[in-house]
């Protein structure tokens, strides 16, 4: 009986689901992804959760506006600038790109530290992050 009919296991998470069509439909749309022209706009997928590092000339690390670097993604805003209360921060409406990026940076490891901080172990952070990280584990953020 040491024969098998899979030859490779793949894990889409922690969790158990009736069948095995719902975690197929969830590979199909991943691998999908990955496919020239299968995304309406091809930049949005560099804008993602797991997108692959991107150091910049400013930071050293991941470039928060071009991918996560490995991180969570920071949250993403869009019209109206206000919606039932919930304002869109201030920060993103300035115009000031070093900030706004910046602010991007900080949630996504705010995001990844409260979520996922495991991902944070095979990250490399720039000092910068490691900084914003100790301001946030401190609670002064």
């Amino acid at each position: 009986m040491g024969t098998h009919l899979a030859d490779r296991e793949i894990s889409i998470g922690d969790y158990v689901l009736s069948g095995g069509e719902l975690g197929a439909a969830v590979i199909i749309d991943a691998v999908t992804r990955l496919i020239p022209g299968a995304v309406g706009n091809e930049a949005s997928t560099r804008q993602e959760s797991f997108t692959a590092h991107v150091a910049t000339e400013t930071s050293g690390g991941a470039d928060s506006t071009c991918g996560s670097g490995g991180l969570l993604d920071y949250p993403h805003y869009t019209r109206p600038a206000d919606f039932r209360g919930m304002p869109v921060p201030e920060v993103l409406l300035n115009g000031n790109h070093e900030e706004i990026r910046r602010w991007r940076r900080q949630r996504a490891l705010e995001k990844t530290l409260r979520n996922r901080p495991d991902l944070l172990e095979g990250v490399g952070l720039s000092d910068e992050d490691a900084k914003i990280l100790a301001r946030i584990k401190s609670g002064r953020e």
